[in-house]
């Protein structure tokens, strides 16, 4: 019930007004029947916008992090979440990411949309990044379509770190639904797997146009942040090493 006075009357009438999304390529989301929507992430915002203007519900995997934050903000965000049946996904591990198989496999069972965004997290720079293969896994064990969502605009609406969003117009775009029926059965070969994911991220990088790096974006977030914290303490070090060189 909450979902949809969101999405009709409380939140998706502003949505549609504030960011006035161009939608293209709807009518290759299927009208009824398990598919999965797999797009890029870029923004907070993308939440929202998808399940906004699409006219089936959608579910979405969820990292955890959005139920368990502190404070008033984490309460009303895992508030939120939950009202609109999401699904919070561990990704600290393997076994986690089986759980999010599962429950992802139990959207798909009810023959409904589930949404999920390969990369695994958002995009810290605009770019595209590797896709991580949860998405197959659960494309090839349940039969159903992928359909490519590239969200276009919705970066520099609302980059990382900015709590309001610009106002701006966005695109969300939808391409051919993906068939990979071909593979039926062959959902514990890792090659198929890379295969198929790799296939998923070429077609949402067709739609959405971005550039494309062949790594995790979890991964290099990480790398750049370890060089931004050397660089700090090195900046440190020569600013100590000055003061005791001319005290």
């Amino acid at each position: 019930m909450f979902y949809y006075l969101l999405k009709y009357v409380l939140l998706g009438p502003l949505l549609r007004l504030a960011f006035r999304p161009r939608i293209e390529g709807l009518e290759h989301v299927p009208s009824s029947g398990a598919a999965i929507v797999a797009g890029n992430h870029l923004s907070f915002s993308d939440h929202f916008l998808m399940p906004a203007i699409l006219k089936r519900r959608i579910t979405f995997l969820a990292k955890a992090e959005y139920f368990t934050g502190p404070g008033v903000k984490g309460r009303l965000t895992a508030f939120f979440f939950r009202s609109v049946g999401q699904i919070p996904v561990d990704r600290s591990g393997k076994e986690a990411g089986q759980a999010a198989i599962r429950e992802g496999l139990g959207v798909l069972g009810r023959d409904e949309l589930l949404g999920i965004y390969p990369e695994g997290t958002r995009s810290h720079d605009g770019r595209l990044y590797k896709g991580k293969v949860g998405v197959a896994v659960m494309a090839l064990k349940a039969g159903v379509p992928v359909i490519p969502c590239a969200m276009i605009g919705t970066f520099e609406a609302q980059p990382p770190g900015k709590v309001i969003p610009h106002i701006r117009r966005v695109v969300i775009r939808f391409g051919e639904p993906l068939d990979f029926s071909r593979f039926e059965g062959m959902e514990n070969e890792k090659a198929v797997l890379r295969a198929v994911t790799d296939e998923i991220m070429y077609a949402i990088l067709s739609l959405s146009e971005q550039e494309y790096v062949d790594q995790y974006a979890a991964v290099v977030k990480a790398q750049e942040a370890e060089a931004a914290a050397k660089e700090r303490k090195d900046r440190k070090d020569r600013k100590e090493q000055r003061d005791r060189q001319d005290p």
